[in-house]
């Protein structure tokens, strides 16, 4: 069976800072918990287009491997980037991650460095990234223990539009208010460090073991905001640009045939073609993972449409 543009449906995470309204992207919420996460290329996200129907993005990795994933993707039968919508109601524990050494020192296939992109805000929206200048690691470790960890970290208003990369061993926190694209590497490795008190489990050995005192983190300088095609990251992790059509325009995409790429549909509604498959007709919140043997493929705006392209860089 040969490998086609796929659209994945998408996973619904269920989380205590989450919410029930996931406006302005999804109109519809299953269960009855809030949901925190709308995981996009989750392992169990499941083909929703074409002949593959059914089957999961991990089982299409573990059958086709490099066909699929590429060459440049770090390891042959898992998909690099996890990609993610995130509705944070309340704030979101204070966390770090590990980078790709230590999480492998710790048996994990590696580390954990992401971005967002803030898609919608209120005035009160906030991220937490990185701690106040001139603060050591030890007087972090004594607010945790004190309760009051919070006001350590280099609170920062965010904007719609803006993106923030989060490199691997930054202590970071996300406040109410925003809705937020991730893009990370492919791992699941968080140590809590603090809670605002809730009673959850904290890994704070851990934490301050993976906290770096300089990292990349920052939000990222881009060009104009009209443009059809704006870089937004260049990182060894993953590359990520917008892509905005208006009405009636298309654009055609060289194939990076080293790298699959995925396609995430943030507002409008589009078309995404190739040779020898059927149209993909997307609209907001939807996700397509272009194989990395598609020689090319073209997305067409029948209104205006708004995508994040992310990949994992071909040359590093």
């Amino acid at each position: 069976m040969n490998l086609y543009p796929i659209r994945l449906t998408p996973e619904f995470r269920e989380r205590i800072w989450g919410t029930r309204d996931l406006s302005p992207i999804f109109p519809e919420v299953p269960g009855t918990e809030p949901i925190g996460e709308v995981w996009l290329t989750g392992d169990d996200c499941k083909v929703a287009n074409g002949p593959l129907a059914g089957q999961t993005l991990s089982g299409l990795c573990g059958q086709f491997g490099r066909e699929f994933v590429g060459a440049a993707a770090p390891e042959e039968h898992r998909f690099p980037l996890l990609l993610k919508f995130l509705f944070p109601r309340e704030k979101l524990s204070v966390q770090v991650h590990p980078d790709d050494d230590a999480a492998k020192r710790a048996g994990e296939p590696c580390g954990k460095t992401e971005c967002w992109y803030v898609l919608d805000a209120k005035p009160v929206a906030k991220i937490g990234l990185g701690l106040k200048p001139g603060t050591t690691k030890a007087e972090f470790e004594n607010a945790i223990r004190e309760v009051r960890a919070e006001e350590l970290l280099n609170w920062i208003d965010v904007k719609p539009g803006e993106m923030y990369y989060v490199d691997a061993g930054t202590v970071h926190a996300i406040g109410p208010g925003s809705v937020l694209v991730e893009t990370q590497q492919n791992s699941d490795t968080t140590y809590r460090l603090y809670d605002y008190g809730r009673p959850r489990d904290l890994h704070i050995e851990k934490g301050m073991a993976a906290i770096k005192e300089t990292t990349a983190a920052g939000k990222m300088k881009s060009g104009s905001f009209h443009a059809e095609r704006q870089q937004l990251v260049s990182s060894p992790c993953f590359q990520i640009e917008r892509i905005t059509l208006r009405e009636g325009r298309s654009m055609t995409v060289a194939a990076e045939n080293r790298t699959a790429q995925v396609l995430v549909t943030m507002s409008g509604s589009g078309v995404v073609e190739s040779d020898g498959s059927s149209p993909i007709a997307v609209t907001k919140g939807d996700a397509v993972v272009i194989p990395a043997s598609t020689r090319e493929f073209s997305i067409k705006g029948q209104w205006t449409v708004e995508m994040l392209r992310a990949m994992v860089p071909t040359t590093k």
